[in-house]
C-alpha cells in the first residue's frame, strides 16, 4: 500500500485530502514533523487561502527546508490549489512573496477581464475541463487514464505561470483565458483545483499520484 505524508501547516482541507486518498487505498500519515516529511515516500502539499499566509505557516514551523529536501530526492510530491502555487518561485498576492522555489515561474492574478474585453468572475469558482496546453498527446503519467476534457473544481483568484513550457502540464479555459490547471517537473506535480472535490476524475488523478 503506498505511503502518503500531507503536510500540516495549519492551512488546507486537510480531512478532505486524507480521505480522498484513504479512498484510493492509500496509507496516509497527516504530519509537520521534519523527519516524517523528508523520509516520506510521496509528500502531498494541499492549502486553501493567501499565498503569504500559507509561506508563514511552513516558516513558523520550520517545513521549507524539509520540503526542500525532499524535492530534490526523486520521490513523488504534490501540491494542491495553493499547495501548488508555493511550489513556485514567487507570488504577487497581496504584495511580493518568496515561494518554496521547486518549480521555476510566479503567481500572478487571474485577469479581470476575459479575452473579448468582457469582466470575469473573480474568483473562478466552479467546474472547469481540463485540457492539453498546446501538446500533441495527454502524456503526463499523473493524467493517466483521466480523458482530455474531463471537469475538475476550481476555487482561485491567482494563478501560477509556469517559466518553462514544458512544465505546463494542463490548462482550463476561462473566458479565453489559459489557466494552469497542472503542472509538472520531474516528480514534481500541482494541481490548481481540488481533486478531492472533483469527483471520480480527482480520485483517478490521486490514485495515479500513489502509484507513480
Amino acid at each position: 500500500m503506498a505511503k502518503v505524508v500531507v503536510i500540516d501547516y495549519g492551512i488546507g482541507n486537510l480531512l478532505s485530502v486524507t480521505r480522498a486518498f484513504s479512498a484510493v487505498g492509500a496509507d496516509v500519515e497527516l504530519s509537520n514533523a521534519h523527519n516524517a516529511i523528508r523520509d516520506a515516500d510521496r509528500l502531498v502539499l494541499p492549502g486553501v487561502g493567501a499565498f503569504g499566509d500559507g509561506m508563514r505557516g511552513l516558516q513558523q514551523r520550520g517545513l521549507v527546508e524539509p520540503i526542500r529536501d525532499f524535492a530534490t530526492r526523486s520521490r513523488p510530491f504534490l501540491g494542491i490549489c495553493l499547495g501548488m502555487q508555493l511550489m513556485l518561485d514567487e507570488s504577487e498576492e497581496f504584495g511580493h512573496h518568496e515561494g518554496l522555489g521547486l518549480v521555476a515561474g510566479k503567481v500572478a492574478k487571474v485577469p479581470a477581464t476575459g479575452i473579448d474585453g468582457q469582466p470575469v468572475k473573480i474568483p473562478h469558482i466552479g467546474w472547469n475541463a481540463l485540457h492539453t496546453a498546446g501538446r500533441n498527446n495527454w502524456d503526463a503519467p499523473i493524467l493517466k487514464d483521466v480523458p482530455e476534457g474531463s471537469a475538475c473544481y476550481f476555487v482561485h483568484s491567482y494563478m501560477a505561470v509556469p517559466s518553462e513550457p514544458q512544465s505546463l502540464l494542463a490548462c482550463c479555459d476561462y473566458a479565453g483565458l489559459q489557466i494552469t490547471a497542472t503542472l509538472g517537473q520531474g516528480m514534481l506535480y500541482g494541481c490548481q483545483f481540488h481533486p478531492e472535490k472533483s469527483g471520480k476524475v480527482g480520485l483517478k488523478i490521486l490514485e495515479n499520484f500513489t502509484r507513480l
